[in-house]
């Protein structure tokens, strides 16, 4: 594997300046369209599985982290109050409290449940200097986060909805799980002292994992300080173990916010609420991207998904005409034109690409073109439009391990 620390900068993903300050990157323009195409990836995905999204604001009033636990749990990784017009208020170090205000805002029968919330939303970790790197461990953090508010009968089913949908998110990015984690609290003040609570949400855990029929570990000092969770574990370009997907089962925050539905039976009943992330965070997720593939990014991901070649100066307009009709699709595309060397170097400069798209004086001429392949396959020339919607077929899968089907 690749470092994505240098290979990340090489590609014109992303890169740091000292005025930002450390554990801060910036996303370069062809890192904003991975970025981009993963949120809608995962937005569509959620939306196709019952979410509702939302935004919240990535600050708070103290007091909101003082109720959800993290102010006497986790402010040592928070940063400190801001004082504004006479109050505290704080950068959020996670998303779920003001999903749980939102939740609270409205009154939920039975009937309404699960209720599946999400959003991409900033998030605020006060990192040391020296555990950061890269877009592994950063300060402002981009998370892909939902919360499902259940029944305690539909946990199970959420919980289990969610596994499937890391493990379909995944596939579509060429993430192999190193291996499945039961993260459990360990000694120490770390976490929250209800011994009970502990119980139930890890045995719902166990029986999860044991109905999925996933092999896992359990490990020790790992849990969020509010409850139990499942990790999905996967190794970075040094063979380091790293969480990138989670499922977390918590009894504790719908106690502490006071949330109820109306049961069957007309009275009030708490609810519990499932955390799931399927792709983590953005930054941690296109870090590993960057090394798992080492920038040969799958179709649907690459930053550039077709290069426009024309072979000399005579092809330009046939070039620009066809670049234009890229866009039109929806396709990210990109003219090389000659002056940017030989027809054999700018397909080397374009080695990334998945798809380019040759222009010799045949193909301008038939309204035909010759795609060759990141694979170094050369196809035949085809009708324009036809080549144009095989190219977006094969996006449109998403899948990871293919660049072209042979069957039309």
């Amino acid at each position: 594997m690749h470092d994505h620390r240098k290979l990340g900068r090489e590609l014109g993903i992303f890169d740091t300046d000292p005025l930002m300050g450390a554990g801060l990157p910036y996303w370069l323009p062809d890192g904003a369209a991975v970025r981009h195409a993963l949120e809608e990836y995962v937005r569509d995905l959620e939306r196709r599985a019952g979410y509702q999204h939302v935004y919240s604001p990535v600050l708070g009033k103290r007091e909101l982290y003082e109720i959800s636990g993290h102010w006497s749990h986790y402010s040592h990784d928070m940063y400190p109050p801001m004082e504004v017009g006479g109050e505290q208020v704080v950068l959020r170090p996670s998303l779920c409290p003001h999903h749980a205000l939102i939740y609270r805002s409205r009154a939920h029968s039975y009937r309404e449940l699960p209720l599946r919330m999400a959003e991409i939303g900033g998030m605020y970790r006060m990192e040391l200097s020296g555990v950061l790197g890269g877009l592994n461990r950063v300060r402002a953090i981009q998370l892909n986060d939902a919360h499902v508010f259940c029944r305690l009968d539909q946990v199970a089913d959420e919980a289990r909805a969610a596994l499937a949908l890391i493990s379909e998110a995944h596939r579509a990015l060429g993430v192999e799980g190193a291996r499945y984690r039961l993260s459990l609290p360990g000694p120490g003040g770390k976490y929250i002292d209800d011994p009970e609570l502990w119980q139930r949400a890890t045995a719902l855990l166990r029986e999860i994992l044991a109905a999925s029929g996933r092999a896992y570990e359990e490990a020790e000092g790992e849990a969020a300080f509010y409850g139990p969770k499942i990790d999905v574990q996967v190794l970075d370009g040094a063979g380091r173990e790293f969480t990138l997907s989670t499922v977390q089962v918590d009894f504790h925050q719908p106690e502490r916010f006071d949330l109820h539905y109306v049961g069957a039976d007309g009275a009030k009943h708490r609810p519990v609420m499932v955390h799931r992330s399927v792709i983590g965070s953005m930054e941690r997720v296109v870090g590993h991207l960057i090394e798992v593939h080492a920038g040969a990014f799958p179709a649907w991901l690459a930053p550039v998904q077709l290069a426009v070649l024309p072979l000399t100066d005579a092809q330009l307009p046939h070039a620009r005409a066809l670049l234009e009709r890229c866009v039109a699709l929806g396709l990210r595309a990109e003219l090389h034109a000659p002056d940017r060397g030989s027809l054999g170097a700018r397909i080397r400069q374009a080695r990334l690409v998945p798809y380019q798209a040759v222009i010799g004086p045949n193909e301008a001429a038939g309204g035909e073109v010759a795609l060759r392949l990141r694979d170094g396959r050369r196809l035949d020339a085809l009708p324009l439009d036809q080549a144009l919607a095989r190219v977006r077929g094969q996006i449109e899968r998403r899948d990871a391990r293919r660049l072209w089907d042979d069957e039309r």
